[in-house]
């Protein structure tokens, strides 16, 4: 097997992609078989003169797209030898959510046969992103990815330096930044994306007929979550309710036993305080859509099933221009639609 390895140190390829690239060459021509026992990382950094930290990532690399799979006490085996020519692609989300998956399956949906790709969950963690930036550097063909941060504060950050560093390491042809433009390098790559601050003003203006018949407009904005909000959400708002002289107030959760009024109208972006919400409301017998009002950030099936009204962006779109993107290897950036999507709730 080591003859069958080559490794040019005159390349600028990093040796860990040459390892991987080599490994898989071999598989596609029929000189590595299912089942074969491959080196272990200490003989093949010693074959080859380079550390076992750039062999343990190229087997890393393998082991994530199920090449090669390792047995206790026994070594590395190659566990996949049907290598069609599919497009991988590694997906980064900031976080799991019921509308965040709707983007992915429309994403695989669109894809079809025509591409792996590799889901991976970084929390709103820098850290754990720079991470997984790190350890994929080389291995895909495309790199989807959602940058959404948390700060010490448990505050949004779209981008820090080390974020913006990090990504500039990926080929532009290679990389689609997804649901955030405000990453410092928007002229430069494909974005498919959200405009918070324009969308929430744009979508509550659509509605502005059935709101204005309400006393006061209340956001239920989290100051803090472990996965924050970007504040242009809120700027959105103020900025609706001050040009349109609508009453309003921001609170940071809806409290238990709120005060609530006849006239309230709230919009909610938590589902958590989505529920609490509703059900204080029947407990206190005000009629939903009459004597209080709800609003709630983001769709999704159990929203539409209890009839709440939305403001949200089109999930499906973002996911389906991403996979469009890559299948025709279009350029450029696209504003993902956000929608008003009247209901029984106001």
């Amino acid at each position: 097997m080591i003859k069958l390895i080559k490794i040019d140190d005159d390349s600028r390829v990093p040796k860990y992609k040459q390892i991987v690239d080599s490994i898989l060459y071999n598989i596609s021509n029929g000189n590595l078989k299912i089942n074969q026992k491959i080196p272990s990382i200490n003989s093949f950094s010693e074959e080859f003169y380079i550390s076992r930290d750039t062999v343990e990532k190229a087997y890393s690399i393998l082991k994530e797209r199920k090449i090669i799979s390792s047995i206790r006490g026994k070594g590395y085996y190659i566990t996949r030898t049907k290598l069609e020519s599919k497009v991988n692609i590694l997906f980064l989300f900031n976080k799991l959510s019921s509308y965040k998956m709707k983007t992915y399956s429309a994403f695989i949906d669109t894809l079809g046969a025509n591409a792996h790709t590799d889901l991976h969950i970084y929390h709103c963690d820098e850290t754990l992103f720079l991470n997984l930036l790190d350890k994929f550097e080389g291995a895909y063909d495309y790199y989807v990815i959602t940058t959404h941060f948390k700060s010490e504060e448990l505050k949004h950050q779209s981008y820090t330096d080390d974020v913006v560093k990090a990504i500039r390491k990926i080929p532009k042809e290679k990389l689609i930044i997804m649901d955030n433009i405000k990453i410092g390098m928007q002229d430069e790559i494909i974005s498919i994306y959200q405009d918070f601050e324009n969308d929430i003003y744009n979508a509550l203006k659509e509605g502005l007929a059935k709101i204005a018949k309400y006393e006061k407009l209340i956001l239920v904005y989290p100051e803090k979550a472990v996965y924050p909000y970007p504040r242009r959400i809120l700027h959105g708002f103020k900025k609706f309710c001050i040009e349109h002289e609508i009453n309003f107030e921001v609170l940071d959760q809806v409290y238990d036993d709120m005060i609530l009024k006849k006239g309230d109208l709230f919009i909610t972006i938590e589902e958590s305080d989505l529920v609490n919400l509703v059900k204080q409301v029947r407990d206190k017998e005000y009629i939903l859509g009459q004597d209080i009002g709800i609003i709630s950030y983001n769709d999704t099936p159990l929203k539409e099933l209890l009839g709440i009204t939305v403001i949200s962006t089109d999930f499906n779109v973002m996911g389906e221009t991403a996979a469009r993107m890559i299948l025709n290897k279009e350029k450029g950036q696209v504003k993902v639609p956000f929608n008003f999507i009247d209901r029984n709730s106001i």
